[in-house]
């Protein structure tokens, strides 16, 4: 089983192009064009309350247009509202609800016009309103108590919102009932029974609203049904009645059908074109009914018909007026039918029949907007000119209305204008803007340059030519450097330039030329074709059977245009490969080992490029393995035995005998070659061969002396290549091709390089191989002449006039003869330097910094050579400002092409500068054209250089600095603006002083004591302000504070404080280390005497230690023992742990540090080189008072 597909992506293109043709070509937005909206907000625009209001409007032209709005039909100032706020160079609003505004008040019909001095185009009318989802009122619900087999209808009558809610029938648990033929939900929510029975008792039956809008669902009070079958009603009656009709009734009846929804026998609908029309009936009955729907006199629209709510609802999309009739629901069961018959009329909101278009003509054209449409009733057309009836707009001579058709005739610039068709009916409304522009444009195309399309051989292709002008250009296309005009049944010509060559084939190859002319000018334009050879399988997978745990390979050899990438996918069961390290994906195949029975299955290849695609299948089928002894497959052994026989010039008959096929059969032969007399060692594939086949013709090419060999394939694999067979080396011949990419390009201005790409030696056909090289000057009546030379690529012919077209072929030849008669190529002997520079050269100064240069172009038998384009040098000669001149370092644009005009960027204002234009080709520059001179104006300066702010004083400060750098013209002054700052930095009120230019300082007087100011200094020229610098600084506080503050650090009773605190702290110091020194015991030696912990080994008095310490801060924390073996920490200084004195305890905190010998190396101050960062000991300076205390 195989199967093959193939799809071509210039399919998908086609039918791109073919939907852009229906629209009409935009008018380029460089030129000058009325407004067009190009986004809006739909006409029904219900918003969420909770967020922001978005109200789109959005339009392109030239000039940029500007935007204003009305409400309810009056000028909507934006301006006037807080919360209303416009996008930049746009129109749409955004009305802020999410800080404090509320979207009822905003409730509204809204319309946007933009504008611009070419007309006025407007939006539909935008119908703003808030979403609501209201809950349900509150109502008492009485219990449903229903007979088995009656009727019952629940109803919901959910809340009205905005959009309507979407109903659906839960119980306690949120899981939803159950519905069926008998059961269903109708289309106004109810929920109907067409019989009850005694298992639809339950208290639980909730209708839900969901508001979509707004994500919330509300809900309503439960329903409770409950169900009596007669025999329990009947008992419940006899316990308290006597007789009664109803005492001993038989159990329930069955009932013929009659309608729930809707009632009576006929009713009436009207539904508009373009909607789904939905029809409802709902029966009563016992059994129950089925329902089934017919059309009187005609039959259900097909494949626009559906039945929902299991046949209760029928649904017809898209309804138009011939869906308009009477519709007949019948219910029908055993004991009898009802029907109902339904009359729908279709009504239509207006439609487009013809949409007016935006329509550009010259000065001097006519043209009409046409507007038609239809609808039921008929719509009514009015028109509208820049957004005004046109009855009470501007008159325009040019311009007659003949109801749905604006008929312009002779039309001038004045003429331009948007026109607004609005068609409306009782059913809705359709306005389209269309503008009339009156231009006068030279043609212009579109499309890229030498833009490259591709496509696959024999399949369309289309070929871009996109354009504008005014009046409209008229298009033809040419192939290649001489081709005539294209005409016939072979090409399409569509309206928007599109050139369709239906079945391009591999000689369509090639460079087409587009032309767009009207009265005011011609382009061209050329674009290269490329046919490429499809992508094939030329070794499709085939079936396989395979035993489970054996291994299955798939081919898939293809053969693809060498320029084309081709990728290769493999998928099973068009899905991919199973994500398995069995599966082995070759370049041309697919493995798969140790075959389960799960890898039964559909194999595919695909190829893709980035043209076409290909695929082919295969099906594995897997079997139960063989009983034992199982049977060894292995791949086949090589082929013996070649034999060439019928040898021919350009054919020879290859024979061999197969090898063993190791319990696999042959399924096919390769056979390779080998030119021993080009190519000695390297086998080429030549052809392949079905397994039964053991002779084949192979053909040949000339003065190729071959060797064949022949490789046996099954499923297990390939063999080993056969042994090679006799040589054959075939007769010589002419060449059968030319050389390719011919060129003539000249390397000076006095000769033409030819060259081409050599054949290979497997091209030649025979020994000899040579080029015939032959040239003419085109357009002039000269004979051919022609060269002979070897086998080189490269012809270079002298003497030749500076750059002129040549004609060019170069043919091969051999021993032998001449290939075909090759094709012509034109080429151009070389360049040289242009002679003349560029005239008429004007400067356009546009602002400080952009200037504008025109040049007339030069006659293009000057350039004497490709034209490149032009090259303006430019410089500035010095600054108006400081008169001084500098280092003068020139600038270069390119500008491409026949250009005569470029734009100068990035001038530095009021200076001047020099320019001039040279026309560059291939070869270089020519001459340059005078110097102009132009000088650009003043633009605001940059900031000032520097701003210093000194002498602080109590109510004053210094201000210094330095003028700008780039003053950009004459300074008039310097603006100084200034604020206090107070503690919250929070900014007083500005002031402003405005300084002459010649000032470089500034006392300023008066300010507040102890403050802090902020400054912002910029400079003025007559342009305006520049950039601004900004400096902080702070006035003085009070002076008697000052000197109070300074005078305490030096007075001398602080002096001699700090001297006896030092004093105290040496005695106390000689007191301990007297006392160490006499063995004398601290309190804290009794505390370890006392309180020995077997965890903690108490210090020898000898060896200089102590044992542990704790501050008297750490009173009042938890008791914290040292970790064991931990006594003192490796900095040596010892912490605040659980004893109760410690020398620690002098220091308020302070932690001493000890050498070895058990002397201080700390020292008792205020301020510590470094403190371990541990509990919260105190930075504070130690008292002698509490150290003298302490130690008495």
């Amino acid at each position: 089983m195989m199967k093959k597909k193939s799809i071509s992506a210039s399919k998908a293109s086609l039918v791109l192009f073919l939907c852009q043709m229906i629209s009409a070509l935009d008018v380029p937005l460089d030129l000058l064009q009325p407004p067009t909206i190009t986004q809006q907000s739909p006409k029904d625009y219900i918003v969420d309350p909770r967020e922001n209001i978005v109200i789109q409007c959005e339009a392109k032209g030239k000039p940029p247009p500007s935007f204003s709005w009305t409400r309810n039909g009056t000028h909507f100032d934006i301006d006037k509202d807080a919360q209303v706020t416009m996008k930049p160079n746009s129109g749409t609003l955004v009305i802020n609800i999410m800080n404090g505004g509320k979207a009822e008040a905003y409730e509204g019909v809204y319309q946007c016009t933009a504008r611009n001095e070419r007309g006025a185009a407007i939006s539909n009318n935008i119908v703003i309103r808030p979403s609501r989802s209201p809950l349900w009122t509150k109502e008492k619900l009485e219990p449903n108590q229903v007979r088995e087999g009656d009727s019952l209808v629940l109803h919901c009558r959910p809340p009205v919102g905005l959009p309507p809610p979407i109903i659906f029938w839960m119980d306690n648990a949120f899981q939803r009932l159950p519905q069926s033929e008998r059961v269903s939900q109708g289309l106004n929510g109810d929920l109907y029974f067409s019989n009850v029975q005694p298992e639809d008792t339950r208290e639980d039956y909730i209708c839900y609203a969901r508001f979509n809008h707004t994500q919330t669902i509300q809900q309503k009070q439960p329903i409770s049904v409950k169900v009596f079958s007669m025999d329990s009603l009947n008992d419940t009656i006899a316990a308290n009645l006597s007789d009664t009709d109803i005492y001993g009734a038989k159990p329930v009846t069955e009932r013929q059908p009659i309608l729930l929804t809707p009632t009576g026998s006929s009713s009436t609908k009207v539904e508009l074109r373009g909607n789904v029309l939905l029809l409802e009936c709902i029966a009563a009955g016992l059994p129950t009914p089925v329902i089934r729907w017919i059309k009187e006199g005609g039959e259900l629209p097909a494949n626009r018909t559906f039945f929902e709510n299991f046949k209760k609802t029928l649904k017809i999309i898209d309804v138009s007026e011939a869906d308009s009739g009477n519709y007949k629901c019948i219910a029908r069961n055993i004991l009898g039918s009802a029907h109902h018959v339904i009359s729908v009329t279709v009504k239509a909101a207006p439609y487009w029949i013809t949409a007016p278009r935006n329509l550009v003509l010259s000065p001097g054209e006519d043209g009409t907007l046409i507007c038609r449409a239809n609808g039921n009733p008929k719509p009514n057309i009015s028109w509208l000119a820049n957004g005004v009836p046109i009855a009470i707009a501007p008159e325009d001579p040019s311009r007659k209305v003949d109801g749905d058709t604006i008929i312009f005739s002779h039309v001038q610039e004045r003429s331009s204008a948007v026109y607004q068709c609005n068609a409306s009916n009782e059913y809705g409304y359709l306005l389209a803007n269309a503008f009339v522009n009156v231009l006068a444009e030279p043609p212009r195309i579109l499309t890229p340059a030498n833009k490259l399309y591709q496509v696959i051989a024999d399949s369309p292709a289309l070929l871009d030519c996109a354009y504008f002008g005014s009046p409209k250009p008229e298009i033809e296309w040419f192939k290649g450097v001489k081709g005539s005009i294209l005409r016939g049944s072979e090409y399409v010509f569509h309206d928007n330039g599109t050139l369709e060559i239906p079945v391009a084939q591999k000689d369509s190859t090639g460079t087409y030329t587009c032309v767009a002319r009207n009265e005011l000018g011609k382009i061209q334009n050329e674009v290269q074709l490329e046919v490429k050879d499809p992508t094939m399988i030329i070794k499709q997978p085939e079936y396989k059977v395979i035993q489970r745990y054996g291994q299955v390979s798939f081919e898939c050899i293809i053969k693809h245009d060498s320029t084309l990438l081709p990728t290769v996918i493999w998928l099973k069961d068009n899905d991919e490969l199973p994500d398995d390290e069995r599966f082995l994906v070759g370049k041309d195949n697919l493995t798969i080992m140790n075959v389960t029975d799960k890898d039964d299955g559909t194999y595919t290849c695909i190829v893709n490029t980035t043209l076409d695609s290909v695929s082919a299948s295969a099906v594995l089928t897997v079997v139960a393995a063989p009983p034992t002894p199982a049977i060894i497959y292995a791949r086949p052994n090589p082929p013996f035995d070649l034999e060439l026989t019928g040898q021919l010039e350009r054919s020879v008959e290859l024979s061999w005998i197969p090898g063993d096929e190791n319990n696999s059969p042959i399924t096919n032969f390769v056979i390779e070659y080998e030119d021993g007399l080009h190519e000695s060692g390297v086998w080429h594939y030549q052809t392949e061969v079905p397994g039964t086949q053991t002779t084949v013709q192979l053909k040949l090419s000339p003065y190729v002396n071959y060797s064949f060999r022949v490789i046996a394939v099954n499923e297990i694999g390939r063999s080993q290549p056969s042994e090679p067979s006799e040589q054959y080396l075939t007769k010589s011949a002419n060449p059968d091709e030319n050389p390719s990419n011919v060129q003539g390009i000249g390397s000076e201005p006095d000769n033409l390089v030819i060259t081409w790409e050599s054949l290979k030696g497997f091209q030649s056909n025979g020994p000899g191989l040579q080029y015939k090289v032959s040239w003419r000057q085109k357009d002039v009546d000269d004979e051919w002449t022609s060269v002979i030379v070897a086998n080189v690529s490269k012809y270079i012919v002298s003497g030749t006039p500076t750059f002129v077209p040549y004609e060019i072929k170069v043919q091969a030849l051999n021993d032998l003869g001449y290939a075909p008669e090759p094709s012509e190529v034109i080429g151009h002997s070389g360049e040289d330097l242009p002679m003349v520079a560029p005239g008429n050269v004007q400067v356009h100064v546009i602002n400080s910094t952009l200037a504008k240069v025109h040049w007339d172009p030069v006659p293009l038998k000057t350039v004497r050579g490709h034209l490149q384009g032009y090259k303006v040098y430019y410089w500035k000669v010095q600054s108006l400002s400081r008169r001084s001149r500098r280092h003068v370092e020139k600038k270069i644009l390119t500008f491409r092409g026949n250009k005569t005009f470029g734009m100068l960027p990035g001038l530095e204002p009021y200076s001047s500068y020099k320019l001039n234009v040279r026309v560059v080709n291939g070869k270089g520059e020519g001459p340059a054209s005078p110097d102009k001179v132009f000088k650009t104006p003043e633009g605001v300066p940059s900031s000032p250089s520097f701003l210093k702010i000194t002498n602080p004083t109590l109510d004053s400060l210094t201000l210094e600095w330095g003028s700008p750098t780039h003053p950009n013209g004459v300074l008039t002054s310097y603006i100084l603006k200034f604020q206090p700052i107070n503690n919250t930095h929070e900014l007083g009120p500005l002031v402003e002083i405005r300084i002459p230019a010649n000032e470089s300082s500034l006392i300023l007087k008066n300010l507040n004591y102890s403050t802090r100011y902020k400054f912002y200094f910029n400079a003025q020229t007559s342009v305006g302000s520049g950039s601004q610098i900004t400096e902080e600084a702070v006035t003085i506080m009070d002076e008697a504070m000052a000197s109070r503050q300074v005078d305490i650090a030096t007075q001398g009773w602080f002096i001699g404080l700090m001297c006896a605190v030092a004093l105290l702290i040496l005695i106390l110091l000689i007191v301990c280390f007297i006392r160490r020194n006499k063995g004398g015991k601290y309190p804290v030696k009794e505390k370890e005497d006392a309180h020995a912990d077997p965890e903690i080994q108490p210090m020898k008095e000898d060896d200089g230690t102590f044992g542990e310490y704790r501050s008297l801060e750490s009173d009042a924390e938890d008791h914290k023992p040292l970790k064991k073996g931990s006594r003192t920490p490796s900095d040596r200084t010892v912490k605040k742990e659980d004893s109760d004195d410690s020398l620690v305890d002098y220091g308020e905190g302070v932690n001493g540090q000890f050498n070895e010998d058990g002397s201080f190396i700390g020292q008792y101050s205020g301020k510590k080189e470094k403190e371990p960062a541990e509990g919260n000991e105190s930075s504070e300076a130690p008292s002698p008072v509490n150290a003298m205390n302490s130690f008495v």
